[in-house]
Formats: structure tokens, C-alpha cells, sequence
């Protein structure tokens, strides 16, 4: 009798140790551990242009953080990417959220929207890249470009041009449909005119003319490493089948699709699209 109680209280014991081995965090595991972090005002040069941008550091995550550098999209500033900032830098990365010059009318960075274009905002970021890889605290083995509409496709000409230097991509809601718009509204360049109301901004012919005839599947699918594309079904202003078109371009990439998500994502939309891009940079650091 004293045998069977050893042998049940044995028994039991181990049940208890591998239930509580299988719910407890595991510390070691980065993408489960949590930080505290600093929020600070960080300026780029580009030429004679100041870009303004805030900058999230993750405390006690070592002495080589891997970053993350965000773009907003058209008429948006740094504050569009806020959210994913504070979730990021709370697990531990660098995140960049910058304005893009001449990106919006309230943009804190110098320039005019009469001046701004896709090309002009391509060569914004890869002055904030070149600002981003000199910071001693940035691992720059795992630097990731991450964009919202326009600024993801700024983000996939970068990396494009880039490729060495960028590590991954996360491209939300694309704005590829971009193109399109211009060849649909001018068919030359002699009919563009000098300024033009679009969408809800006032910008100048340096915006249209660059992208007739353009092909910016073309250009960013040089892109060879894993790119994560991240797209609502119920998106007016840039269609699913504009990041379902970019999946099959690159020679790497994956869709994940929000049912029900318009041109932007909020409250659970914008919590799954959190949790998928942390599952993506944590498995694509080296």
C-alpha cells in the first residue's frame, strides 16, 4: 500500500512539473521578453534638407539592438507608425519613425510637397539608413525596412537598391496601385500640370512625372530575401490584387491578408498585424 502511494505521489509530481515546464515563459526566448524604453527626437541630413524623426530604444537589450525603420505613407507623418513603434521597441528594437520631406503639409521635416515624389522620399530613407547604420547601439547585420501605402513602396524601392544592407521588409498595405494612378490620369508628360490637388494634398508635377511608364514591380523584385506583405480585403484605395501581384514578382515574399481591413488597420486588426510581424523579424535575425 505505501508503495502504490509513493508511486501516485511520483507520478502526480512529475504531471505537475511538465504542465508547468509546457504554460511558463521562457525568459530566454526573445520575442517574449519584455522592455522598458526611452523615446528620443533623432535628425537625418539629406542634402540641404533636415529630416525630422523619433527614435525608440529598447533598455538593457544589449549592446547590438537590431532596428526597424519606418515609412508613413502619402499625407502622413512620423505619428502613423506610433503604435508599432511602442510595440516593437517593447520587445526589444530600435524603431525609426521618420517625416518624410515634403511628405504632408503639418511634416516636421523641411521641403514642400510641390517638390515630393516616391524618388524623392527613396532617397529621404536611405539618407535615414545611412544615419541609422552609424549608431553604435544598432546592429546593423539586422536592419529592417517597414512601410504603410506609399511608404512601403518607398520602403521596397530601398531595399531594392539595397539589398545587402537591409535585412527584411514588411510592406503594409502597398501602395503599388500608385503607378497606375498616374498613367490613368496622364497619358503624357505634357499634360500634367504644375501643381494638382490629389487625394488630400496639393502636389506638384514632380509627383506624376517619374511614374509614367514606370514599373515598380520590376524595381523592387530584385529584392532576393523574405518580404512580408500585409493587406486588408476590403482596401478602396490600394486593392489586395496590387500586394497579391507583388507576392508573385518577388522571388520570396508572403501575403498575409486582414479579413474585413480597409486602408489601414485598427484596434485587432492592427494587434494581428503586430503579432505577424513580430513572428517575422524574430525568425529572420542572424
Amino acid at each position: 500500500m505505501k508503495t502504490i502511494t509513493i508511486g501516485r505521489y511520483f507520478l502526480c509530481t512529475m504531471l505537475l512539473l511538465f504542465f508547468l515546464a509546457a504554460v511558463i515563459p521562457k525568459r530566454a526566448d526573445a520575442a517574449e521578453q519584455s522592455y522598458e524604453y526611452e523615446i528620443r527626437e533623432l535628425h537625418a541630413q539629406r542634402e540641404e534638407n533636415d529630416i525630422y524623426g523619433v527614435i525608440y530604444i529598447p533598455k538593457d537589450a544589449g549592446e547590438k539592438i537590431p532596428a526597424v525603420i519606418f515609412s508613413h505613407g502619402f499625407g502622413g507623418t512620423h505619428q502613423t507608425g506610433t503604435m508599432y513603434a511602442e510595440a516593437l521597441a517593447g520587445r526589444g528594437y530600435v524603431v525609426y519613425c521618420f517625416d518624410f520631406c515634403g511628405g504632408a503639409p503639418g511634416s516636421r521635416s523641411s521641403g514642400s510637397t510641390l517638390e515630393m515624389s516616391v524618388f524623392t522620399e527613396q532617397r529621404d530613407l536611405e539618407a535615414v539608413l545611412s544615419m541609422i547604420q552609424g549608431l553604435d547601439y544598432v546592429d546593423t547585420d539586422n536592419i529592417f525596412l517597414m512601410g504603410t501605402s506609399q511608404g512601403g513602396v518607398v520602403s521596397a524601392l530601398t531595399g531594392a537598391a539595397h539589398p545587402d544592407e537591409i535585412r527584411g521588409m514588411v510592406l503594409l498595405y502597398p501602395a503599388f496601385v500608385l503607378v497606375d494612378n498616374a498613367n490613368e490620369m496622364f497619358r503624357t508628360p505634357e499634360e500634367i500640370p504644375e501643381t494638382y490637388f490629389f487625394m488630400w494634398m496639393e502636389v506638384g508635377r514632380a509627383y506624376f512625372e517619374p511614374l509614367l511608364g514606370y514599373d515598380v514591380y520590376d524595381a523592387a523584385a530584385s529584392y532576393d530575401k523574405d518580404v512580408l506583405l500585409i493587406h486588408g480585403d476590403s482596401d478602396s484605395i490600394v486593392p489586395l490584387s496590387y500586394s497579391e501581384q507583388a507576392v508573385e514578382a518577388y522571388p520570396s515574399a508572403k501575403l498575409r491578408v486582414i479579413p474585413g481591413a480597409g486602408h489601414g488597420f485598427y484596434g485587432e486588426e492592427a494587434r494581428q498585424a503586430t503579432d505577424w510581424i513580430l513572428e517575422y523579424l524574430q525568425a529572420r535575425q542572424v
